[in-house]
């Protein structure tokens, strides 16, 4: 069997004031309902920065500063294989509203755990968790 090309996702861990945005898939979506960090599948004429700074806008409303990579992981689900980087990014402007997606949530560390997330971001948690740096 063939292996899929992967598909190219960019996801924003957006900090303010010592929280981090979350968002929830919608219900129909693949892994609908779960709780993720917001972001959306890179066109191809963009870099994964270009495509973080519209799907937040398209998704939230918000504009950001997108900084370093934290993470870069290839995750392989039963119907397709997703290629996520995920960014330190800053807010800059507007509140968030939910757009493009059914809810959020700006969560502290300690209530992270408190949100069912897809398998493909364990390692990202994991990460998070032992990181404070990255929540100040």
């Amino acid at each position: 069997m063939k292996t899929p090309i992967p598909i190219d996702v960019s996801a924003g861990l957006v900090f303010r004031d010592g929280r981090l945005l979350i968002t929830q898939r919608h219900s129909d979506a693949h892994l609908g309902g779960l709780w993720e960090f917001p972001g959306g599948k890179r066109e191809p004429h963009e870099s994964f920065e270009q495509c973080l700074v519209r799907e937040l806008f398209e998704e939230l409303g918000i504009e950001v500063t997108v900084g370093t990579v934290i993470e870069d992981l290839t995750h392989s689900y039963p119907e397709k294989v997703v290629r996520l980087k995920f960014f330190h990014c800053r807010w800059l402007a507007h509140e968030p509203r939910t757009l493009g997606c059914p809810a959020f949530q700006w969560i502290k560390a300690n209530e992270i755990n408190n949100f069912q997330f897809p398998a493909a971001d364990a390692r990202l948690l994991a990460v998070l968790a032992n990181s404070p740096d990255l929540w100040l």
